[in-house]
């Protein structure tokens, strides 16, 4: 349900609303609006070639009116890229280098040692001089016992022979880095000058193999110093001579990569791309799709130019319908640019995800175009058939597309558009959005298993669709839930959740109220029960007359003590004042309520009630005594007035007539349902005569019905209570305090 702001229902002055820069505003942004879909779907929506789905049978020949290719999509040109690359085996080379500075480290380490053991005449006092001069100079560290083995020049020259021998036998034939080959699986390319080949990866030695080669020439077997001293030498001065070329990897890898051919059908001028009444498959509706875009690229200079003329055209004509159906049926919706702005914006928004879908390259998830999202919103913030239509506008909107055509999108738009637009009325609980999230579901997966069973679909098929349709359901809902705040705000409509949230009585306002003017709340609260019935028995809204009414005399609060139900017995402060001061203080509660509607931001459709609840009416009283006082002198009637407007709404002319009723209540001694009745004929018809409800949607039999609804509510409110005995601790009618 709807509930427009009272007193901003329309941008527009009245008028103007027929003049032509109202409507050329509103046709601009249609316009606006078509520019911004074509720029979504740049191809027009009349195309030559409908897209079938894959598994459709084709209704007629389709034959290439020239040649053209299909390029493979970005992810598969890119998983072919990597295979491709991942297929050439890591590229090693052999370095010479490498062995010649085996060689002349092992050389330069044993001159270390020979100039060492030059100083002293034994072999444990050169011990210390060789660990000394091998870890200054080829940073080595030797125990004692090492250094002692080698101060030993037979046995030195032995040791550095063996070393040697391992170099020159082994580590020329090529020996890798530890852990530079064991991961490695399959083949290798070893490249030894100009010469490559293919090895196996496990053939290719490492240094742990050469270890165990090298204790085939080990010099002293029976010595555990010899043998520790012998490895460590081995490790010391070895550099591998065969090494993992990476640039030249990545570069063999890079030319593969580069050689895959991005096409990935050739299709030639004349050939038949489908014949009539065959089945579409994967490869033919690549094909019908790829030929669409050569279609749309084909065209050139002004004729391009008029293609995207008539794209827009059409778009414009769409948004047309939706246009004309808001003048005619939705006036206050139309006359509103904030109003129109929104659903453009929702607009904008669905096309946008729907063309972020049509550029997926792995089929298109027709799914997932949130067309409820709209629904819903419009729903909750217009109303269902508003909802209803403009769902359907933009169903076909999107359905149109070049891009769309031939495939689901437009039927499971209009379904999941419509179930969405009457899922969703007045959200009066948390849990409602389950329901419509329920509802939803449902119809998407009716239509789903309809579209299956059409177009012979698998299970698994019609499963995942209906996955999808589910989460864009759930997504949906929840998104429309987030942004109705921010679209209440930008509209001004309140909605029934807005009101609810306003018919706290904790809310800060009320608390004052009730603090600082219990006479008024006490009016408030019984004025409440007294409309919200009666609107509710004439159709109007109950909820918003219930709280309008909450908030229709907040203005009492600045100065509550000048207003009779707040004053003590005998004790009123007007006597002391000028009947015109007394009226301007009466008066200006209208203004005083308007400043603390502003101030707590109350919703434009409750603040209505601040200035309508009066009208136009006399301050009675008070213009009265002015005229006793003043007697012949002419008293100006508009300062005992006040300032109006007279109601505009039923809910704002049904809480005038209720503070009437309620005020004179008070004042009888004896409110039986007799007099009751006779004073709302009374002041009902007081409020005809004064000309208060000229401009109120109210019939004459809707007044009867509101008049019904009030003697009911205040029959029951002052009946008659049944004299309890005092000696029972009761109270009578005659009581008097002990």
């Amino acid at each position: 349900m709807t509930l427009w702001p009272a007193s901003e229902a329309t941008d527009e002055p009245p008028g103007r609303r027929r003049a032509l820069p109202y409507h050329a505003r509103r046709a601009a942004l249609a316009a606006v609006l078509a520019i911004v879909t074509y720029l979504l779907f740049p191809a027009s929506p009349a195309v030559e070639f409908p897209l079938l789905e894959v598994g459709a049978v084709a209704p007629e020949n389709v034959i290439a009116p020239f040649a053209f290719t299909v390029r493979k999509s970005d992810s598969d040109l890119q998983k072919e890229r990597d295979d491709l690359a991942r297929s050439v085996p890591p590229m090693y080379r052999f370095v010479p280098a490498a062995l010649d500075s085996a060689r002349a480290d092992l050389g330069a380490f044993d001159r270390v040692v020979a100039a060492a053991s030059d100083g002293a005449t034994t072999e444990q006092a050169r011990a210390p001089d060789i660990q000394a001069a091998v870890q200054q100079t080829r940073r080595l560290l030797l125990s004692e016992a090492e250094a002692a083995y080698l101060a030993s020049p037979r046995q030195r020259t032995s040791m550095t022979s063996a070393v040697r021998t391992v170099y020159d036998r082994w580590l020329a034939q090529g020996v890798a880095a530890p852990g530079d080959v064991e991961e490695v699986r399959g083949n290798v390319l070893l490249r030894r000058g100009d010469e490559e080949r293919s090895v196996p990866a496990d053939s290719v030695a490492t240094f742990p193999s050469l270890v165990s080669r090298a204790r085939l020439v080990h010099p002293d077997v029976s010595s555990p110093v010899a043998d520790a001293l012998y490895l460590k030498l081995i490790g010391a001065f070895f550099h591998p001579t065969i090494v993992f070329d990476r640039p030249a990897t990545e570069r063999m890898r890079q030319e593969l990569r580069r050689a895959v051919d991005v096409n990935k059908y050739t299709v030639r001028a004349g050939e038949k791309i489908i014949g009539a009444h065959e089945v579409i498959g994967r490869e033919d509706y690549e094909k019908l799709r790829g030929l669409r875009e050569q279609m749309q690229g084909v065209p050139g200079g002004l004729q391009a130019v008029m293609r995207a003329a008539g794209a827009i055209l059409i778009n414009l004509l769409v948004l047309s319908l939706l246009g004309a159906m808001m003048a005619l049926f939705r006036p206050q919706l139309y006359a509103s640019m904030r109003q129109v702005l929104l659903v453009s914006l929702v607009y904008v928004t669905v096309l946008g995800a729907a063309a972020i879908i049509a550029k997926q390259s792995d089929g298109l998830l027709v799914e997932l175009i949130p067309i409820a999202l709209a629904a819903v919103m419009f729903s909750v913030l217009f109303d269902p058939r508003f909802s209803l239509v403009a769902a359907m506008v933009l169903a076909y909107l999107v359905g149109g597309q070049n891009v769309f055509r031939g495939t689901n999108a437009l039927f499971l738009c209009l379904i999941g558009g419509v179930a969405a637009a009457f899922s969703v009325r007045v959200i009066r609980r948390r849990n409602q959005a389950y329901y419509s999230i329920a509802t939803i579901t449902i119809a998407y997966g009716l239509a789903v298993l309809a579209l299956g069973l059409t177009l012979g679909r698998s299970w698994q098929e019609m499963s995942w669709s209906f996955v999808l349709c589910a989460l864009n359901a759930i997504v949906s809902v929840s998104l429309a839930m987030i942004l109705l705040p921010p679209a209440e705000e930008l509209t001004g409509i309140d909605t029934y959740l807005k009101l609810l949230e306003w018919s706290d009585l904790n809310r800060p306002l009320m608390q004052r109220l009730s603090l600082e003017a219990p006479g008024t709340y006490a009016h408030t609260i019984a004025m409440a029960n007294l409309v919200e019935s009666a609107a509710n028995a004439v159709g109007a809204n109950g909820l918003l007359a219930r709280v309008g009414t909450y908030y229709h005399d907040i203005g009492k609060l600045k100065k509550p003590q000048y207003f009779v139900e707040n004053q003590s017995k005998g004790r009123n402060p007007h006597d002391k004042l000028k009947p015109g001061t007394s009226a301007a203080i009466i008066r200006n509660h209208i203004r005083d309520g308007l400043e603390l509607a502003e101030e707590y931001k109350l919703p434009m459709a409750v603040r209505a009630f601040i200035t309508e609840h009066h009208g136009t009416g006399s301050i009675a009283y008070f213009l009265d005594k002015a005229r006793e006082r003043d007697g012949a002198t002419p008293v100006n009637s508009q300062e005992f007035a006040y300032p109006g407007p007279i109601p505009q709404s039923a809910e704002t002319a049904i809480c005038m007539l209720a503070d009437g009723v309620e005020a004179s209540m008070r004042v009888l001694n004896e409110p039986t349902p007799d007099k009751i009745r006779e004073v709302v004929d009374h002041m009902v018809r007081q409020r005809i005569d004064q000309g208060q409800l000229a401009a109120a949607p109210l019939t004459l039999h809707q007044l009867e019905m509101v008049k019904a609804e009030f003697v009911r509510v205040l029959s029951g409110m002052y009946h008659n209570r049944i004299d309890y005995p005092t000696s029972s601790g009761g109270v009578t009618s005659e009581f008097a305090a002990v």
